[in-house]
Parts: structure tokens; sequence; C-alpha cells
């Protein structure tokens, strides 16, 4: 079926917008996070360079980020006395690798706090562990995370695997319904403000129709995505209600208050979602974007950022913002060695007035600059148009 996207807002473009450098060198990290030393050899990489989708020559790749890897040479293995190239983190690098795994342990009890309200989403408080890893990165939770929640959880999870003749059967199943965590991010925002739990419009006050549409989808009472009624509810208009409650509660447990509609609708079943939740969302501008950016349909939830930014970091996403930060800082520095290694050699070869080219540099640069300024004038302009005001 065909999908569409909501009217572009440039702001939240912004926030969706990938740097495939980040994300490969997010895998290398990972590549070298399996190895105890922290170290391998630069072959290694290079034999998996097509599962991530890159070319050409490892060595190369790892020269343009100085800040984050470092190469070296080290004795082969298998013992032939023989020298080969190894890569590991430089230390700056290893010091913000290290600042995120702790950033990660620290925040295993909202992890399995997060855990848990998913399940308790889930019709029949289970879900399959297969189908679960759809969710792991938007809920933060790390490759090991049933090693590491499951021993400290007993008395809230556990894997059962009621078909053991078929493969990735196993599920993990809530065994303790915990009251203090079935409370909506909608129901908490209205305790906190001592009001009727109701949705809330994002949008600026100029989309009149759909502020209307939002007060009379408000105008029936809220629905708790975490009710034990799994009842077919009476109308249409309530089985919406609470599909709507479902999807802004499992945006809203997501790190980066973001996820692919096609994994949404993954758990369609399970979390009570109608048929096509794409439509659904689109019917719902005030709390929900629906974006194609890279030919991938996600959904936003509007509430969670203001402008470009999340409203509110968790220390793992800060921690993987250091990060990227750092590979942006080693890509510069790289560049910018390579420019200034062209214009000695063209000054060697006579090619070029050695004062023109660095003027022209810093042309470039004032450019850059100008264009920073530009982009930050245009943040403070959607801050300003997307302020709490306004929402």
């Amino acid at each position: 079926m065909a999908r569409w996207s909501s009217p572009k807002d440039p702001a939240l473009e912004a926030a969706l917008r990938r740097n495939r450098r980040w994300v490969v060198n997010n895998q290398i990290k990972r590549l070298l996070l399996r190895f105890p030393s922290r170290t391998a050899p630069v072959r290694f990489l290079q034999s998996r360079f097509k599962t991530l989708d890159l070319m050409g020559r490892a060595a190369n790749w790892l020269g343009k980020y100085p800040s984050c890897f470092e190469v070296f040479s080290a004795d082969a293995e298998g013992g032939s006395g023989e020298q080969e190239p190894y890569f590991g983190f430089t230390k700056r690098m290893a010091a913000l690798v290290d600042a995120e795994e702790a950033a990660v342990a620290a925040s295993e009890p909202a992890m399995a706090d997060r855990l848990a309200r998913v399940l308790m989403l889930a019709r029949g408080r289970r879900l399959q562990v297969s189908k679960l890893s759809a969710l792991r990165g938007p809920l933060g939770l790390p490759d090991d995370y049933l090693l590491r929640l499951l021993p400290a959880h007993t008395d809230l999870f556990r894997l059962t695997n009621p078909y053991p003749h078929r493969r990735n059967a196993a599920e993990l199943e809530l065994i303790r319904w915990a009251p203090s965590l079935a409370v909506s991010a909608v129901e908490a925002t209205a305790a906190a403000n001592d009001s009727a739990p109701r949705f809330t419009c994002s949008l600026p006050a100029s989309w009149t129709k759909s502020h209307a549409k939002m007060e009379e989808f408000n105008s029936t009472p809220y629905i708790s995505p975490y009710s034990e009624e799994w009842a077919v509810p009476g109308t249409d208009a309530e089985a919406e209600k609470r599909a709507v409650a479902v999807a802004h509660e499992i945006l809203s447990l997501t790190l980066w208050r973001k996820m692919s509609i096609l994994k949404l609708e993954h758990f369609r079943r399970e979390f009570g979602l109608p048929e096509d939740t794409a439509r659904m969302l689109l019917r719902h501008p005030c709390l929900f974007y629906v974006s194609n950016r890279y030919k991938i349909h996600t959904v936003v939830l509007r509430e969670g950022y203001e402008g470009s930014e999340l409203r509110e970091k968790d220390p793992v996403v800060a921690a993987k913002d250091r990060l990227g930060e750092l590979m942006q800082e080693g890509l510069q520095e790289y560049n910018q060695r390579r420019r200034a290694a062209n214009v000695e050699k063209k000054r060697r070869r006579g090619e070029i007035d050695v004062k023109k080219e660095e003027e022209k540099v810093e042309d470039e640069e004032a450019a850059r600059l100008e264009s920073a300024e530009k982009r930050e004038e245009r943040r403070r302009f959607y801050k300003v148009l997307f302020d709490d005001g306004n929402r």
C-alpha cells in the first residue's frame, strides 16, 4: 500500500538526519569491543568491509579519524615473528567508549523499567525474543541485555519456550504486574498538572484545523495503553483512541522519541495496532510526524523535540553524542591535513600562488562560519516556532 509523509518540518527533518560515517564508525567500535584487548588486525576490519557496505582499504578509512582510531604495528598472529598493522582506540576515544559503557551500566534499572512497560503493553504480557531485537536499538538496550537484566530481575522477567520444536520461539514474559509502571507519559503529565489525562497538540496555533481535530479527539475519555481490558472496544473511535495511546507510549519509551514505522507495525498484533498503522499516525499530526527521509518511513513524537533537539536526553544518548562529536573533530582534522598537503604539493610544483591559496582557504572558512551562523539563526527560529506556549 502506498505511504505518505507529513508536510515537511525542517527542524524534525534535521533531527532525523543520519551521518552514515558515524553509523559505520559505531559498528567498527562494536567490532573492537569484541576483543578483550580492544585491538584487532587491520586485515580483520578489511574482511568485514563488505558487511559495512564499504569499499577501498580499511587503513585509509581509519586514517580519516585520527582522533578515534590509531594504527600501529604488532606481532602477527600465529607466532611467525612478522609484524602487521593493528588498530585500536585512541586515548580520547577509549575514554568516551568507557563513559558510554558506564552510562549503559548505570541505566540498567531504567532499562528494566522500559522493558517491563513494553511487556505490559503487549497482549499476554509476553514477546518473542527474536522480535524484541527490533526494539533493542530504539529502547537503548545493549546486545547482551538479557544477560544483564534477567539475573537481577528474576521476580519480573522469565524466559519461556512454549514451542521447543520451533526455532527462535523463546519468549520473554512479564511474571509480575507492576502498578507503579502502568502509568503512561500522558497520565504522568496530567498527574503533575493535576488535570485529566489528554493528548497535547504540538503544532503552532496557526494549524487551526489540526487543533480543532485534536480537541474533538480529546472530547472522549483517554484510554490508558496499560488497560488490562483487552476486549475489542465498542466503537472504531475507541479502538483508535487506545491505538494512538499505545503508539504514543511506545515512542515515549524510546530514547530518541522516534521509530521506524516498519518496526512498529512488526508488533501490530501484539500491541493491538490497526492494520495500516501509518495511516493512523498521519491522521494525528498534532502528535506524530511521519517522514520518508532516506526512503525509510519514520514516526517522530513531536512533543519529544524542541526544534531539532530532544527535550530530554538520556545519559546514554548524551554519551553517544559525545562520540559523534569526536568523530566529526577527527574528520575535520584529517581534511585540514589533506588540504595542507595538497597546497604544499602544488606550491612545490609552482602551480599556485601560496598567498592566494591561503586567502581562498580563509574565504572558505569565513563562508563556513557564515553558514553556521545561518543554521544557528534557523535553529533559534524553530525554537521559538515550537515553543511550549504554541504547543
